[in-house]
């Protein structure tokens, strides 16, 4: 069993604010200029979590959020490597500060994330850009206020990686961007190693944590206000071994369920060779437990699935997704699809096309497969061109946004209850909303709706969105 983070290390990391806040404070009484500090997240949820943690330490430390890079004296980009596009966006978005750094030597920059786990890429990025002055891996990211103050204090660059996930960071400081939503992360890493994830390599094998802070966590953001909690992990399903009270996914949902409160659990990402009846029953019987599921199935071919290594076939999955049906008639099912990989065949692709029409799920996240360095799928035979991936991916699109028209006009006319997330984007005068299933939809009203559960009627189906107003009005 994998413990928190011991104290020792943790004092460490306090002492380290208490010396940066000390410092920002007597630049302030002498400026009347508090120092800023920005995090930018990509990928996953999981990353947006680490980031709300960062947040709460550089709060602690004194700095006060800052609007965009322009303005911001730290900046933390908080990295993902699932796909290529991603780390060349970062090395982009680094490269263009070296002038900055070059004209502003107390300008603080640190990379973080998932991207660092990479030894080839943390020695990139020490050679090639002089402008970093840390690096944070996902397993070290608590030791953020150590690294900040080392750069203030013009320490030498660090790069603060762990190959394993040796300590849970329980304890420490969040400043979440949303007063209404929350991310809780249940359990870190994966033990699947699909051919083409390089996760197992980033985040670790799976370590869940215990029970107890995981509920005290949620019932301290119920307390709190937040209506919209999302429990997250690689695998949630397959969260409990080897913590000591022997629960597991299904066990947890229920104990979180049972915290008295108005509000909606969910949780991300489920492994179809892992969900269960136990699960779905779960869901059904919950009083707060949204009846939406992501259940990604990457393919709808069993030659392709088999070597993704997702050890499950496209039968069993329609099984899955027939059962959580039969539970849960209104379910929102959502899941992850890659196209292109090696060696798959117009054919195999055109079994995915037909299986996307058929299940018809709500909506998807859809990839080309990008080769990950240290993957098996990395070496394999029959890669195909970007063109090709291109095209596939255009047309499994078009497919998928025809269904999901189709399932957002089921919706006409229906009354939903709805949670009021924040102003609209697209009008001053709309709301942005979302369903149990997790559908936004815009509504007029109030702003002193936001935070609050309503029923409205929706008005206008859209491909990605819904329109309605509220009931009775």
């Amino acid at each position: 069993m994998i413990k928190p983070i011991d104290g020792a290390a943790l004092e460490a990391q306090r002492r380290s604010i208490k010396q940066v806040r000390s410092l920002l404070d007597a630049e302030y009484a002498a400026s009347g200029r508090r120092r800023t500090a920005l995090i930018e997240t990509y990928g996953c949820q999981q990353n947006e979590a680490d980031s709300d943690r960062m947040r709460g330490m550089l709060e602690q430390m004194g700095f006060a959020p800052a609007a965009d890079r322009q303005q911001a004296d730290l900046i933390v980009f908080n990295t993902c490597a699932v796909r290529e596009h991603a780390e060349l966006k970062v090395f982009g978005n680094v490269g263009a500060l070296k002038a900055r750094k070059a004209k502003n030597p107390r300008f603080v920059l640190g990379i973080a994330g998932c991207m660092m786990q990479q030894p080839h890429r943390v020695e990139e990025m020490l050679k090639k850009y002089p402008q970093v002055d840390f690096i944070l891996g996902t397993g070290t990211f608590f030791r953020l206020p150590e690294a900040v103050l080392s750069a203030l204090t013009g320490g030498a660059r660090q790069a603060f990686i762990e190959s394993e996930t040796s300590a849970i960071p329980e304890g420490l400081p969040v400043r979440r961007e949303s007063p209404v939503r929350a991310w809780v992360t249940v359990m870190y890493g994966c033990n699947n190693f699909c051919s083409y994830c390089v996760v197992p390599y980033t985040r670790g094998r799976e370590v869940s944590r215990e029970a107890e802070p995981i509920v005290e966590e949620v019932r301290g953001l119920v307390e709190q206000g937040y209506r919209d909690i999302t429990l997250l992990g690689q695998n949630v399903n397959s969260y409990g071994r080897g913590t000591a009270g022997g629960l597991d996914f299904s066990d947890l949902l229920a104990r979180l369920d049972a915290i008295e409160g108005d509000f909606w659990l969910r949780f991300m990402t489920s492994h179809p060779k892992d969900a269960t009846p136990k699960l779905f029953e779960t869901m059904a019987k919950g009083r707060h437990i949204a009846h939406q599921l992501h259940l990604p199935v990457q393919c709808g071919s069993d030659e392709v699935l088999h070597e993704m290594n997702r050890r499950y076939t496209v039968a069993q999955y329609r099984e899955l997704v027939a059962q959580a049906r039969s539970l849960m008639p209104d379910l929102t099912l959502s899941s992850d699809i890659i196209v292109g990989f090696p060696g798959e065949t117009e054919a195999q692709f055109e079994d995915t096309l037909a299986l996307v029409r058929e299940i018809g799920f709500d909506s998807l996240f859809t990839f080309a497969f990008s080769r990950r360095k240290g993957t098996r799928a990395y070496d394999m035979k029959g890669q195909l061109s970007t063109a090709e991936k291109k095209e596939r991916l255009a047309r499994l699109m078009q497919a998928q946004q025809e269904v999901s028209l189709r399932r957002n006009r089921l919706l006409l006319g229906k009354e939903l209850r709805l949670l009021v997330e924040a102003p609209g984007r697209e009008q001053d005068s709309l709301l942005q909303c979302r369903t149990e299933g997790g559908k936004l939809c815009y509504i007029p009203g109030p702003h002193s709706l936001i935070g609050q559960f309503v029923t409205a009627r929706v008005t206008q189906a859209k491909t990605f969105v819904l329109y309605g107003e509220l009931a009775g009005s």
